[in-house]
Protein backbone atom coordinates (compact mmCIF):
# COMPACT_ATOMS: atom_id res chain seq x y z
CA UNK A 1 0.00 0.00 0.00
CA UNK A 2 2.67 2.31 0.88
CA UNK A 3 4.20 1.84 -2.79
CA UNK A 4 0.74 2.58 -4.62
CA UNK A 5 0.57 6.09 -2.04
CA UNK A 6 3.35 6.94 -2.57
CA UNK A 7 2.74 7.24 -6.43
CA UNK A 8 0.56 10.70 -5.66
CA UNK A 9 2.80 11.92 -2.87
CA UNK A 10 4.10 15.92 -4.28
CA UNK A 11 7.19 14.97 -4.89
CA UNK A 12 6.37 12.78 -7.44
CA UNK A 13 2.83 13.84 -8.98
CA UNK A 14 4.10 17.83 -9.34
CA UNK A 15 7.46 16.90 -11.54
CA UNK A 16 5.14 14.48 -13.94
CA UNK A 17 3.17 17.59 -13.58
CA UNK A 18 5.70 19.86 -15.13
CA UNK A 19 7.30 17.10 -17.78
CA UNK A 20 4.11 16.42 -19.15
CA UNK A 21 3.49 20.15 -19.85
CA UNK A 22 6.67 20.51 -21.33
CA UNK A 23 6.20 17.01 -23.24
CA UNK A 24 3.09 19.40 -24.42
CA UNK A 25 4.67 22.32 -25.31
CA UNK A 26 7.47 20.38 -27.25
CA UNK A 27 4.97 18.90 -29.71
CA UNK A 28 3.22 22.28 -30.26
CA UNK A 29 0.56 22.15 -28.28
CA UNK A 30 1.03 25.75 -25.94
CA UNK A 31 -2.42 25.73 -25.56
CA UNK A 32 -2.85 22.23 -23.86
CA UNK A 33 0.15 22.35 -21.77
CA UNK A 34 -1.12 26.24 -20.21
CA UNK A 35 -4.30 23.91 -19.45
CA UNK A 36 -3.04 21.50 -18.02
CA UNK A 37 -0.58 23.64 -16.18
CA UNK A 38 -3.65 25.35 -14.57
CA UNK A 39 -6.43 23.13 -13.96
CA UNK A 40 -3.92 21.38 -11.93
CA UNK A 41 -2.77 24.35 -10.27
CA UNK A 42 -6.15 25.29 -9.50
CA UNK A 43 -7.11 21.31 -8.04
CA UNK A 44 -4.47 21.98 -5.87
CA UNK A 45 -4.81 25.35 -4.99
CA UNK A 46 -8.76 24.61 -3.81
CA UNK A 47 -7.16 21.38 -1.87
CA UNK A 48 -5.17 23.60 0.12
CA UNK A 49 -7.88 25.58 0.83
CA UNK A 50 -9.97 22.59 1.68
CA UNK A 51 -7.46 21.52 3.99
CA UNK A 52 -6.67 24.73 5.97
CA UNK A 53 -10.02 25.33 6.15
CA UNK A 54 -11.20 22.00 7.69
CA UNK A 55 -7.75 21.76 9.98
CA UNK A 56 -8.44 25.17 11.28
CA UNK A 57 -12.06 24.90 11.84
CA UNK A 58 -11.98 21.42 13.35
CA UNK A 59 -14.02 21.67 15.95
CA UNK A 60 -17.00 22.50 13.58
CA UNK A 61 -16.14 19.66 11.29
CA UNK A 62 -15.22 16.88 13.86
CA UNK A 63 -18.24 15.56 13.66
CA UNK A 64 -17.95 14.76 9.80
CA UNK A 65 -15.40 13.42 10.26
CA UNK A 66 -13.54 15.21 7.45
CA UNK A 67 -10.37 17.10 9.51
CA UNK A 68 -7.99 16.91 6.08
CA UNK A 69 -9.11 16.60 2.64
CA UNK A 70 -6.80 13.74 1.21
CA UNK A 71 -4.29 16.07 -1.27
CA UNK A 72 -3.09 12.55 -2.26
CA UNK A 73 -6.10 11.48 -4.11
CA UNK A 74 -7.13 14.92 -5.47
CA UNK A 75 -3.58 14.82 -7.37
CA UNK A 76 -4.12 11.54 -8.79
CA UNK A 77 -7.85 11.88 -9.42
CA UNK A 78 -6.81 14.78 -11.76
CA UNK A 79 -3.67 14.09 -13.08
CA UNK A 80 -4.66 10.53 -14.36
CA UNK A 81 -7.66 11.70 -15.96
CA UNK A 82 -6.16 14.00 -17.50
CA UNK A 83 -3.69 11.89 -19.03
CA UNK A 84 -6.09 9.58 -20.47
CA UNK A 85 -7.91 12.61 -22.44
CA UNK A 86 -4.23 13.60 -23.79
CA UNK A 87 -3.24 10.27 -24.47
CA UNK A 88 -6.74 9.19 -26.01
CA UNK A 89 -7.93 12.21 -27.47
CA UNK A 90 -11.58 11.43 -25.92
CA UNK A 91 -13.38 11.90 -22.98
CA UNK A 92 -14.91 8.93 -22.56
CA UNK A 93 -11.98 7.30 -20.84
CA UNK A 94 -11.88 10.20 -18.88
CA UNK A 95 -14.07 9.37 -15.73
CA UNK A 96 -13.79 5.78 -15.41
CA UNK A 97 -9.21 6.31 -14.95
CA UNK A 98 -9.96 9.13 -12.99
CA UNK A 99 -12.69 6.77 -10.90
CA UNK A 100 -10.09 4.04 -10.67
CA UNK A 101 -7.06 6.25 -9.84
CA UNK A 102 -8.98 7.71 -6.95
CA UNK A 103 -10.13 4.23 -5.76
CA UNK A 104 -6.93 2.53 -5.84
CA UNK A 105 -4.93 5.77 -3.79
CA UNK A 106 -8.10 6.26 -1.73
CA UNK A 107 -8.09 2.62 -0.10
CA UNK A 108 -4.18 3.17 0.20
CA UNK A 109 -5.08 5.75 2.17
CA UNK A 110 -7.50 4.59 4.14
CA UNK A 111 -5.64 1.46 4.76
CA UNK A 112 -2.50 3.26 6.17
CA UNK A 113 -4.51 5.31 8.10
CA UNK A 114 -3.91 9.07 6.99
CA UNK A 115 -7.53 9.60 5.83
CA UNK A 116 -11.28 8.68 6.70
CA UNK A 117 -13.33 7.65 3.85
CA UNK A 118 -14.86 11.42 4.05
CA UNK A 119 -11.40 12.86 3.34
CA UNK A 120 -10.80 10.27 0.22
CA UNK A 121 -14.14 11.11 -1.26
CA UNK A 122 -13.70 15.07 -0.79
CA UNK A 123 -10.03 14.31 -2.58
CA UNK A 124 -11.84 12.56 -5.69
CA UNK A 125 -14.85 14.90 -6.34
CA UNK A 126 -12.22 17.80 -6.29
CA UNK A 127 -9.88 15.94 -8.59
CA UNK A 128 -12.94 14.52 -11.00
CA UNK A 129 -14.04 18.50 -11.25
CA UNK A 130 -10.94 19.30 -12.42
CA UNK A 131 -10.14 16.54 -14.64
CA UNK A 132 -14.06 17.71 -16.13
CA UNK A 133 -12.64 21.36 -17.43
CA UNK A 134 -9.86 20.06 -18.57
CA UNK A 135 -10.85 19.53 -22.26
CA UNK A 136 -13.44 22.44 -21.63
CA UNK A 137 -10.02 25.08 -21.46
CA UNK A 138 -7.42 22.79 -23.90
CA UNK A 139 -10.01 22.03 -26.52
CA UNK A 140 -9.73 19.45 -28.95
CA UNK A 141 -6.30 17.53 -28.55
CA UNK A 142 -4.43 17.42 -31.72
CA UNK A 143 -2.69 14.56 -33.25
CA UNK A 144 -0.03 13.71 -30.57
CA UNK A 145 2.22 11.05 -30.22
CA UNK A 146 1.21 9.01 -27.14
CA UNK A 147 4.43 7.23 -26.65
CA UNK A 148 6.57 10.40 -25.60
CA UNK A 149 3.97 11.32 -22.81
CA UNK A 150 3.74 7.68 -21.50
CA UNK A 151 7.83 7.82 -21.69
CA UNK A 152 7.80 10.45 -19.42
CA UNK A 153 5.40 9.85 -17.06
CA UNK A 154 7.15 6.62 -16.52
CA UNK A 155 10.54 7.88 -16.26
CA UNK A 156 9.42 10.66 -13.90
CA UNK A 157 7.39 8.41 -11.47
CA UNK A 158 10.19 5.86 -11.58
CA UNK A 159 12.88 8.58 -10.77
CA UNK A 160 10.48 10.73 -7.98
CA UNK A 161 8.90 7.51 -6.22
CA UNK A 162 10.24 7.02 -2.64
CA UNK A 163 10.81 10.93 -2.28
CA UNK A 164 8.13 12.71 -0.23
CA UNK A 165 7.60 16.56 0.15
CA UNK A 166 6.76 17.64 4.16
CA UNK A 167 4.08 19.29 2.99
CA UNK A 168 1.07 18.13 5.54
CA UNK A 169 3.53 19.63 8.08
CA UNK A 170 3.62 22.95 7.10
CA UNK A 171 -0.33 23.12 6.16
CA UNK A 172 -0.85 21.85 9.97
CA UNK A 173 1.17 24.85 11.00
CA UNK A 174 -0.19 27.62 9.04
CA UNK A 175 -3.56 26.08 9.84
CA UNK A 176 -2.61 26.30 13.46
CA UNK A 177 -1.68 30.30 12.96
CA UNK A 178 -5.07 30.76 11.25
CA UNK A 179 -6.98 29.12 13.86
CA UNK A 180 -5.80 31.55 16.19
CA UNK A 181 -7.50 34.26 14.44
CA UNK A 182 -11.07 32.48 13.76
CA UNK A 183 -13.10 32.44 17.50
CA UNK A 184 -15.35 29.69 16.38
CA UNK A 185 -12.47 28.17 14.89
CA UNK A 186 -10.51 28.07 18.37
CA UNK A 187 -11.26 24.79 20.76
CA UNK A 188 -12.45 25.09 24.15
CA UNK A 189 -10.61 25.90 26.80
CA UNK A 190 -8.27 23.53 28.14
CA UNK A 191 -8.65 21.21 25.25
CA UNK A 192 -5.16 21.19 22.71
CA UNK A 193 -5.29 23.01 19.42
CA UNK A 194 -4.10 20.49 17.24
CA UNK A 195 -6.40 17.44 18.94
CA UNK A 196 -8.50 17.65 15.73
CA UNK A 197 -5.12 16.18 13.48
CA UNK A 198 -4.81 13.52 16.26
CA UNK A 199 -7.11 11.37 15.04
CA UNK A 200 -5.18 9.91 11.54
CA UNK A 201 -1.65 8.30 12.15
CA UNK A 202 1.29 10.44 11.38
CA UNK A 203 3.21 10.27 7.87
CA UNK A 204 6.35 9.59 9.08
CA UNK A 205 7.63 9.15 5.68
CA UNK A 206 7.76 12.60 5.42
CA UNK A 207 11.19 14.54 4.34
CA UNK A 208 12.18 11.00 3.95
CA UNK A 209 14.55 9.82 0.89
CA UNK A 210 16.09 6.78 -0.59
CA UNK A 211 18.40 4.91 1.03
Amino acid sequence: MTFLTDLADQAVILPIVLAVAVALAVQGWRRGALAWLVVVGATFAVMLGLKLTFLACWPLFGPMDVHSPSGHVAAATVVSGGLALLLTRRSAPMLPVALLAALVIGISRIWLGRHSLPEVAVGAFVGRVGAAILPRLSGRPPMLRPAPLVAVVVLVAAIFHGLHLPAEAAIRHTAYRVALFIPACRPEPGMPMDMGNRVRQPDNSAGQTRP
